[in-house]
């Protein structure tokens, strides 16, 4: 059974006559990202577009303004002060491999709920929110195709992904409690392609890939122009709610690796410590511990909700995806 809707409030869509002429001011963080410049690309004609990044400040030429600055800094207000910000894309969640899991935590759920404070207190009128599939945990007994109203697993399977969870639960109370927020959550399956700089871009970028003895797990891929229609489609129409994105397909883990012209290099299904040794010394940073049961068990998650409300159809197919990864290793 489908989650119930919110029912969208036929006001929220933001007109270019509402600022006596001017176009609404929205707030993009993360904005340094690769799919952050392209949702920046995709709006920049409908809005006046505030980039945002705690790494560095964002030189793009369609920004009106640029920061860069910690969520947590008391300076971050004086962005609200300064713009009449009527929309934010939060796209500047931290990846478990990026810092300390404390530091992951401060930023990704303190920084975010700092943010969100900030919104309701600057009447912004929608929040999106960039989450991820990973909330749903890896584990044996999944159902075979994953709704938003399943229950968030990860937190009780690895302490890694707390700050993932605790975001989207923070979300979801903001979501309830300020209807006027707008609040919308995007989990998203694996972003891949040029630019994108997660787990698993890196890991089918490179020559030899780990593989788990004994698993193949079905995995799906978007491509991140797709992620980038989807961001953009939703921040036009201002619908509160939580939505799985991904695609109606999905390929088994070793066919990705075979198109991608990966070597697959076994790792027995012993404890994590094996995996992490073999890691290290391969140089693969970006393989973290605790998403061995990702490669174990399907994480496979059903988009018809944001497909449906949105009218989204990705694009790029599997096969245009991994030609990407072969080119690279040409």
């Amino acid at each position: 059974m489908k989650p119930q809707i919110p029912e969208e409030n036929p006001d929220t869509e933001i007109t270019h006559t509402q600022n006596g002429g001017r176009r609404p001011q929205l707030l993009v963080t993360g904005a340094g990202g690769a799919l952050a410049q392209r949702v920046i690309q995709r709006l920049k004609h409908h809005y006046d577009i505030i980039a945002l990044d705690f790494r560095h400040r964002p030189e793009i030429q369609a920004c009106s303004a640029s920061y860069c600055v910690q969520f947590t800094k008391r300076e971050f207000e004086d962005i609200f002060r300064n713009h009449n910000i009527e929309a934010v894309i939060h796209l500047g969640r931290i990846s478990a491999f990026e810092q300390s899991r404390s530091s992951r935590y401060n930023a990704n759920v303190i920084g975010t709920k700092k943010l969100l404070d900030l919104c309701v207190k600057y009447d912004v009128r929608a929040v999106q929110i960039l989450s991820t599939y990973h909330v749903y945990g890896a584990h044996p007994y999944n159902p075979a195709l994953i709704e938003e109203e399943a229950p968030l697993k990860a937190a009780e399977l690895t302490m890694d992904l707390v700050d993932s969870v605790e975001l989207e639960n923070l979300a979801a109370i903001y979501l309830w409690k300020y209807p006027s927020l707008n609040v919308c959550v995007l989990r998203p399956c694996n972003i891949v392609g040029p630019g994108i700089n997660n787990t698993m871009s890196r890991l089918l970028s490179r020559h030899y890939a780990p593989w788990v003895v004994g698993f193949s797990p079905m995995m799906q891929f978007l491509h991140v122009d797709d992620m980038a229609d989807a961001v953009a489609a939703s921040a036009h129409r201002h619908q509160r709610g939580v939505f799985n994105v991904a695609p109606e397909d999905w390929v088994a883990y070793t066919r990705a690796l075979d198109e991608c012209n990966c070597r697959k290099v076994p790792i027995p299904p012993v404890p994590d410590t094996v995996p992490k040794f073999i890691s290290n010394l391969l140089g693969w940073r970006s393989f973290p511990r605790y998403l061995v049961n990702y490669f174990k068990y399907p994480v496979v998650i059903d988009g018809s909700l944001f497909r449906e409300t949105f009218g989204f159809q990705p694009q790029y197919s599997p096969r245009e995806l991994f030609a990407h990864y072969r080119e690279m290793k040409n």
